[in-house]
């Protein structure tokens, strides 16, 4: 009797043990998937569709990206908005206009205005990276999308946070640690937009979902899609790059 006591003991303290039993850390979740997805340094190229009943708008588009802190986004085509630059320097946007030859610091009343007629705001280029420090996570279930599994995190804005959403729920895989669809709510909880990455590829060395739809939820007809054509990640990026200065003159 005591050797079978000695044996259901350790079977219960093995099982406890395992890790396939720990429950994951919320935060870790999102820490990891918004590292997965930006590195310690990126290089993308894309091409953005705004999408609306009576049009499409079709914009290519290179940026550079150095921590959260650090980007640089420039308009390849259309050919009436090429050099368009955009300049982010933690919580402050610059816009280049080549036509005029002016850079424009954007002022917060601008903050929540369209992005180059996207479904995006301008917000979004500030307040990418406060996922993971302007929230509270917490793990609210499992699902599965296109036959990946994933953790689905709720987060709730910090009291002191200056964000704009009341809710983010964020589902990410199990494996590769990537984003595939995100729901932004107000603050009343009413949901606005819902994010879908599908056509996952390898970029950069990278599982990544490199077809991104942006839909708003009260207006019929409207999304922004955005695609991934190449990525580099954790290539060297001189901060020289991150500047007012170099905005006049990149050449991709």
């Amino acid at each position: 009797m005591k050797r079978y006591m000695f044996l259901i003991l350790a079977l219960a303290l093995t099982i406890s043990a395992c890790p396939l039993f720990a429950q994951p850390d919320a935060k870790e979740i999102i820490r990891r998937a918004d590292q997965h997805m930006r590195g310690e340094t990126n290089i993308t190229e894309m091409h953005m569709q705004v999408v609306r009943p009576d049009y499409t708008r079709e914009i290519g588009m290179k940026s550079w990206q150095k921590g959260a802190s650090y980007a640089l986004i420039y308009i390849t085509e259309p050919a009436r908005d090429k050099g368009t630059t955009f300049l982010k320097r933690g919580n402050e946007v610059w816009n280049y206009i080549p036509s005029v030859e002016k850079v424009i610091k954007l002022p917060p009343s601008m903050m929540m205005q369209s992005w180059m007629g996207s479904d995006f705001t301008n917000d979004d280029l500030v307040k990418e990276s406060s996922i993971v420090n302007d929230y509270s996570h917490e793990l609210v279930g499992e699902e599965t999308i296109d036959g990946r599994d994933c953790w689905v995190v709720s987060m709730i804005p910090n009291p002191d946070a200056a964000v704009v959403w009341g809710k983010v729920k964020m589902w990410v895989t199990k494996e590769h640690d990537m984003q595939l669809k995100i729901e932004f709510y107000d603050e009343d909880m009413e949901l606005v937009n819902v994010m879908n990455a599908t056509d996952v590829k390898t970029l950069g060395g990278r599982m990544l979902p490199t077809h991104w739809e942006m839909v708003p939820q009260d207006k019929d007809g409207h999304k922004t899609i955005m695609i991934y054509n190449n990525a580099e990640f954790n290539t060297n990026l001189n901060d020289n790059i991150f500047t007012e200065q170099y905005m006049k003159r990149v050449r991709p």
